[in-house]
């Protein structure tokens, strides 16, 4: 098997909410939209980024409709998180769980999306073992 693509699909009762905050704060792009669907991108993150309206009548499984995006993070890598930290707060976005540093090395911060979809953003201060 070889994959060509791959992609993170997240229900959301706003998907131009959701599309906007990523678009606005983290640097994707649209490449694609229909009526309750939009698919994002950006060259580095190696993933699209999909959000589908909770009620889309052509979602499938259609034992899925209807749920939201619960208990997931969107995690991204970067190697200058305190500067990400006092971007973020001067656009105003609100912050979810402050910066801190765990003894294992990572230093993290986490913010919500208008959907309550969590991105957390993670610097290794330590190589992870």
């Amino acid at each position: 098997m070889q994959i060509t693509a791959s992609a993170i699909s997240l229900n959301v009762d706003d998907v131009a909410a959701s599309a906007a905050f990523v678009t606005d704060h983290f640097g994707f792009q649209e490449d694609m939209s229909a009526d309750g669907f939009v698919s994002l991108s950006r060259p580095d993150a190696g993933f699209n980024l999909i959000f589908l309206h909770t009620e889309l009548t052509t979602f499938k499984p259609v034992s899925m409709r209807g749920h939201r995006a619960d208990g997931l993070l969107i995690v991204f890598v970067v190697d200058d998180i305190d500067r990400q930290y006092a971007r973020l707060q001067a656009e105003g976005v609100t912050i979810t769980t402050p910066i801190e540093t765990e003894a294992w090395g990572e230093r993290f911060f986490q913010v919500s999306d208008p959907n309550g979809v969590v991105i957390q953003l993670v610097q290794w201060m330590t190589p992870p073992t």
